[in-house]
């Protein structure tokens, strides 16, 4: 999809923590964000951008310039998984910036004491702003609802803290992401087993027999499904677990499909008696049908037909569940008012009003619009793998639970130096994100259509840093021989090691120069700006890159430039037998200047995220034929 306008910003970052205390800033940070969706702009009728923009306005700062959030619940944490999943779609810092204002607002209100274990969606918002931000109080209130909901999610050794709830664990995501995090891999097992129990208490999951009684539970089948999407990419994938929970999705997948009305496209509950009509599944539980169906799919645990299937059903929620006022603001109706009469109007001669689904569904609305609009590319790299560099960028730091972790440039890094958003770029086309952490051979390289080196270490860095051999560099260049797409990201000399790297680029006619350009002191952002006109080898559109202290490029023999700014080559290619060699400067895509959080007022002049897509596009035409 085309990228919304960024909104004005009114306010930088670094008054952030300060700032969110006013007013002022509250009220004109909810009405920056709700001018995304007046009409003068073409891109307001994207759905994504409607809803966001919806729920932001229903739920207000107050007259003391506080959202009210006294009470967490379902719906608030869908809203805000759906605002995450937007951010990450646009590099729209605004929708970061109002979910972190919910969470520190209901952060700093919340007992200390307070029984937190039905806020499990809660803890999955505390792990990303910790991982965004690192600010331990998040971890520590993370940490604090998994030791409480620890026994009944049947986690290892665990001791129950509050009362026994003798309910179904639906904390899953959660604590897969905590496991994940905080490297914790004997949760897994609990994990799976709890998701088994929800499993046996939705029949319509365990056997492909259709009964009227196995679909009469639709709320819990999808957020049964919804759970599984979300958890998976978190498991290792050689925990036994995850070949289960894959075929456990994969059942439901196909009970589901039998309950599609062909003609609306909805999901429906199963007749409650012999002779009865079907009823369609509420807005909500086709919304997560549809999020599940196609993010599955596109992370490979479905078929491709589940694309299909969801978009289908979302054709339908469009129909008959959405509306839209003049200026953009969405509501949802019942289903089951809906198919009624589509058309059924109220004494004021508006349609039938929202009603209960409406606050509950927009969160699920958008995960399931955000994830449809992937549905045009997700099978564009179906199954194939981009393999980022952990051996000669191996840096590690300790994360809050005092843990050693990989960082910088590293997917599974959210904070300002990782390449998370450069990692969904790829996912976005169906493509599997994995890390290699020994040297690159021809053998751990095989199964790889894409390999990435960025800014190696050097001693200041990493004590121990592994530098770039002769042999290494055969083996990566026999690789890229037979048709492997290498990405070579570079960096400035005080900061990478440049000497070593060459021995496997200049084998491409590709030189990095020990020299430092575009060097920024201090927010004299200027020096750093690199404008890229439209219709370019890589860029389709124009754009203003921004790179901070970087290297050169010398060219011989086959490679090529594909950007130069003030004489300087930026970018090059070569090929090489069948693959490609890409080559930059600057690691110019991690997500400190890629995700729209730092200081707008300075650096939304500048659109890495959006030539970054136009780079993962033309990279993946690169693969031979």
């Amino acid at each position: 999809m085309r990228l919304p306008p960024k909104p004005l910003m009114l306010f930088g970052d670094r008054l952030h923590s300060t700032a969110l205390q006013s007013v002022a800033y509250r009220l004109a940070f909810v009405a920056t964000l709700l001018c995304a969706s007046l009409p003068a702009s073409s891109q307001s009728t994207q759905w994504p951008v409607r809803i966001a923009n919806t729920i932001i306005q229903h739920n207000p700062a107050d007259k003391t310039g506080t959202r009210s959030t006294s009470v967490w619940d379902e719906a608030t944490g869908r809203q805000l998984e759906g605002l995450d999943a937007l951010w990450y779609d646009s590099a729209n810092g605004d929708y970061f910036r109002y979910g972190k204002s919910v969470v520190d607002q209901y952060l700093d209100s919340v007992n200390r004491n307070a029984n937190l274990s039905d806020n499990a969606s809660w803890g999955r918002q505390l792990l990303l702003m910790y991982r965004v931000t690192l600010a331990p109080k998040y971890y520590k209130a993370a940490a604090e609802i998994r030791r409480q909901i620890a026994a009944d999610c049947d986690l290892p050794s665990a001791q129950q803290s509050g009362p026994q709830s003798n309910g179904l664990c639906m904390a899953q995501p959660f604590l897969a992401e905590y496991a994940f995090v905080f490297q914790e891999p004997q949760d897994f097992a609990g994990i799976t087993r709890s998701f088994e129990q929800w499993n046996e208490s939705a029949p319509s999951s365990r056997s492909g027999v259709e009964t009227a009684a196995a679909f009469s539970n639709a709320g819990s089948i999808a957020r049964l499904s919804a759970a599984l999407v979300d958890s998976l990419p978190y498991y290792p994938k050689d925990d036994t677990g995850r070949t289960d929970l894959i075929a456990m999705l994969n059942r439901i997948a196909s009970t589901v499909e039998h309950h599609q009305d062909r003609e609306t496209g909805l999901f429906h509950e199963a007749a409650v008696s012999m002779g009865s009509m079907q009823s369609p599944a509420s807005t909500v539980a086709n919304c997560l049908f549809v999020y599940a169906l196609a993010k599955g799919a596109r992370l490979g645990y479905l078929p491709a037909t589940a694309t299909a299937q969801a978009e289908q059903a979302w054709q339908g929620v469009l129909r008959y569940a959405a509306q839209t006022d003049a200026v953009g603001i969405v509501t949802l109706r019942p289903l089951d008012l809906a198919l009624e009469d589509p058309n059924r109007k109220t004494s004021s001669g508006h349609r039938a009003p929202a009603g209960a689904d409406n606050s509950a569904g927009l969160g699920a609305f958008l995960l399931a619009a955000t994830e449809v609009d992937h549905a045009p590319t997700a099978a564009l790299a179906q199954g194939q793998t981009v393999l980022l560099d952990a051996w000669y960028n191996s840096q590690q730091r300790k994360n809050a639970a005092g843990q050693p972790e990989y960082f910088h440039y590293k997917w599974s890094d959210l904070s300002d130096s990782g390449y998370s958003l450069f990692g969904q770029m790829f996912q976005t086309y169906g493509m599997m994100t994995e890390t290699l952490y020994s040297a690159p051979t021809q053998s751990n390289l095989e199964k790889a259509k894409f390999y990435i080196i960025v800014s190696p270490d050097i001693p200041i860095k990493n004590p121990n840093p592994h530098y770039m051999t002769d042999q290494d560099a055969e083996e990566v260049a026999a690789w890229v021989k037979k048709g492997g797409v290498l990405i070579l990201m570079e960096n400035d000399p005080p900061n990478a090691d440049i000497s070593h790297l060459n021995l496997l680029s200049d084998r491409f006619g590709i030189h990095f120069d020990d020299v430092l350009h575009h060097h920024i002191l201090g927010e004299h952002v200027e020096d750093g700006r690199i404008p890229v006109v439209a219709e370019g080898p890589i860029f389709h559109h124009p754009h203003t890159l921004y790179m901070k202290d970087t290297c050169a490029i010398s060219l011989r023999g086959p490679a090529v430039a594909l950007l130069r700014d003030r004489g300087d080559v930026v970018m090059a290619t070569a090929k090489y037998g069948r693959g490609t060699v890409f080559a930059a400067v600057d690691p110019w895509l991690y997500n400190e200047y890629a995700d729209g959080r730092k200081n707008p007022l300075i650096y939304n002049q500048f659109d890495n995220f959006a030539a970054g897509k136009e780079l993962v596009r033309w990279l993946l035409e690169q693969r031979p034929q």
